[in-house]
Parts: C-alpha cells; sequence; structure tokens
C-alpha cells in the first residue's frame, strides 16, 4: 500500500453526485489528493485540465449557502467531476477533459441558478497546462518581475505545507549554521574582497514554494558582470535542458573555485532556511528564467520548500539528465518525511566531497 502521508484520509470516494447530495465536499488536502491524480493523469495524456474556484460572499458564507451550493453542483456537474473546500469561503471543482471556455460556461451555470436578490458567488477559472505561460524568447522579462510574485495558480494550489516538526529543524539547523560559520564567513569575505572587484554576496531571484520568487544569497564565486557573459557560455554547458552548468567557468575567480567545490558559497543560505524560503531539504530552486522554461510536469517540484541539499546532490549531481534531476525531485515529494531529511542531509557530506562533475 502507497503512504500518502501529506493528506488526512477522506472518509468516502464516491462518486461526485453522491458527495453533493449528502452535502458532502472533499477538504482541501482530499481536493489536492484528487487534484494531483487528475494532474499525472493530464501529464499522460495531454487532455486539459479545469479548476474552478469559488468563493462564497464575505455575509453569507453560513452552512446553508453551501447546502444550496452543493444543491446547485449537484445538478450541473458530472460523475466525472470532484469539489472541495478549499478554505472557509472557498470551493473548488476539478474539471476533467474540460477547456477553459467550458469551465466558465459551468461558472455561468451556476451562478445563473441562484435565485434573484441573493448574491452570486465570485467565479475564477485556472487551466492545467498553463495556458498563460510565456514563450520562450519572453522569459528573461517574466523573470525581471519583482520578488514576490507568483506564477499559476496551479503552482499555488498543489503548495503543501511544511510540517511542524521539519521547519523547527530548519530553525534549529540554519541558526546554528550560522552561528559556528560566523568566524569562516568573515575571513571568506575578506578573501573575495582581496582577491577580485565587487560585492561579497551575490544574490538571484529564484521560484520557489507554490511559484512564489523569492531572492536567494550565496558567497560571489564570480566576476561582477558575470551574467553579461552567460548567453556566449551556453554553447559549453554540460547540463542538457534550461539549467547551465558548465566545467572550468572562465568567470569564476581565484577564490571562488575553491568556495564552489567546497560548496562553501552556499552557506549565506542558510539565512534564506530561517527566512521560511529555503529548507534544509528540499528540491534546489532553479533561477527564474530556468524554472519557467520547465515543462508542466516538472514543475510538481515546487510543492514544496526548496532546500538546501535533497536526492540530486547525494545521487547525481551533474552528472545525470535534467529531466532525471526532475525526476529526483519528484521522488523526493513522495517519499518526504523528517526521517528521510535526516538520512538526506547524512549523505550529503561525502557526496559533496567526492561529487564529479561542474558545480
Amino acid at each position: 500500500m502507497v503512504r500518502v502521508p501529506w493528506f488526512r484520509k477522506v472518509k468516502s470516494r464516491s462518486s461526485a453526485s453522491d458527495r453533493l447530495n449528502n452535502g458532502y465536499f472533499l477538504d482541501a488536502d482530499g481536493f489536492r489528493f484528487e487534484a494531483a491524480r487528475e494532474r499525472m493523469r493530464a501529464d499522460r495524456n495531454g487532455s486539459p485540465l479545469a479548476i474552478l474556484l469559488i468563493e462564497l460572499p464575505v455575509d453569507r458564507a453560513s452552512s446553508r449557502d453551501f447546502a444550496l451550493l452543493s444543491g446547485v453542483l449537484q445538478r450541473r456537474l458530472r460523475i466525472t467531476d470532484t469539489s472541495g473546500i478549499l478554505a472557509p469561503r472557498r470551493v473548488g471543482v476539478l474539471l476533467p477533459d474540460t477547456p477553459k471556455e467550458g469551465a466558465w460556461k459551468v461558472a455561468s451555470d451556476i451562478c445563473d441558478v441562484y435565485p434573484v436578490g441573493h448574491d452570486r458567488p465570485n467565479c475564477d477559472v485556472c487551466m492545467y497546462p498553463d495556458e498563460t505561460s510565456p514563450p520562450a524568447d519572453e522569459v528573461r522579462d517574466q523573470s525581471e518581475q519583482p520578488v514576490g510574485t507568483y506564477r499559476p495558480q496551479f503552482d499555488l494550489l498543489f503548495a503543501r505545507p511544511t510540517p511542524f516538526l521539519k521547519r523547527a529543524m530548519d530553525v534549529v539547523g540554519a541558526s546554528l549554521g550560522l552561528l559556528g560559520a560566523a568566524p569562516l564567513l568573515a575571513v571568506v569575505a575578506v578573501l573575495i574582497k582581496a582577491t577580485s572587484p565587487g560585492p561579497v554576496m551575490f544574490s538571484q531571484q529564484r521560484e520557489g514554494h507554490g511559484g512564489r520568487r523569492f531572492r536567494m544569497y550565496k558567497l560571489r564565486t564570480m566576476r561582477a558582470d558575470a551574467h553579461a557573459y552567460q548567453s556566449a557560455l551556453r554553447p559549453f554547458s554540460v547540463q542538457d535542458g534550461p539549467a547551465f552548468k558548465m566545467p572550468d567557468d572562465p568567470r569564476t575567480t581565484v577564490i571562488g573555485r575553491f568556495l564552489r567545490r567546497t560548496s562553501l558559497d552556499e552557506l549565506p543560505q542558510l539565512w534564506n532556511v530561517l527566512r521560511g524560503e529555503m529548507s534544509l531539504v528540499g528540491p534546489r530552486p532553479l533561477p527564474v528564467e530556468e524554472s519557467l522554461q520547465c515543462s508542466a510536469w516538472q514543475r510538481q517540484r515546487l510543492a514544496v520548500v526548496p532546500g538546501l541539499t535533497c536526492l540530486w546532490q547525494v545521487r547525481g549531481r551533474s552528472t545525470v539528465s535534467f529531466a532525471e534531476w526532475m525526476r529526483m525531485d519528484i521522488e523526493y515529494l513522495r517519499r518526504r518525511s523528517l526521517t528521510y531529511d535526516c538520512q538526506l542531509l547524512l549523505r550529503t557530506v561525502p557526496a559533496l566531497l567526492w561529487a564529479q562533475g561542474p558545480r
């Protein structure tokens, strides 16, 4: 039996019509589980998946209003559709094999059923795969949007909450790590300033939990104008897919080679962990420009908080294909637990010491 630790088991897997007959909606976790199954099916056969989001007015979100909405949905939905409560006033409806126009027609039909003088719900539709993804030549412009902006609603919908114990381990581990590394960071900062012009720290927008953008920090290992030369160096990347990995990158400074080889340049990310933008263990956050070029199935990795280390670091690093890297991240999503996180942390040190390939 497959263990699914991130949702509470719902009391029935009956058809949508049976649930609605009883005035029953799936809870948020159960709904996300059903949505995840439909998402995998859409990835397999390329069929469209629509989610209708229904929000009841603030002063009308009573049990009677949910009962009314339940009756409306019972008459309008198919047996293959699924509904669930996502928030106190918000209901989601899964509409498999439904284009956007069809989902909006369902929304219109639902609103038309409400009696005159009754506040109608607000409706919105999000599609999977996302129809608003920018073309390749617009990705760079998208990456310059302000920190904290969000990607499509699907990324947010599938974002799983961080367990309390995992967050507690992150806070304790990051705090101790920053305190212990403070003297080393001070020495490295002096060496960086002494060997190359530019700031000590390097920051870059990354896509994290639910597609939210944040600024990730590293010790600077390259010349200050390194990004201006990346396009010219792209043909020399040894990593397929949107990610850029290059051995003996000419932009790397003298001290930078040592920092990258030992992964000491990653130490400032403990501050990101302390802020809750990252975790000690989780998929490595990609630069926004690269993350936006990921396929729909690869963006499943955004369901959890990104981390300092994960399966890719301990198994393959830069010696596997980009698709295999993404599969490792999704495997972590399915196996995530506090025990598994501890195992990966223990395996990270020897993996860093003997890892092959560029960093």
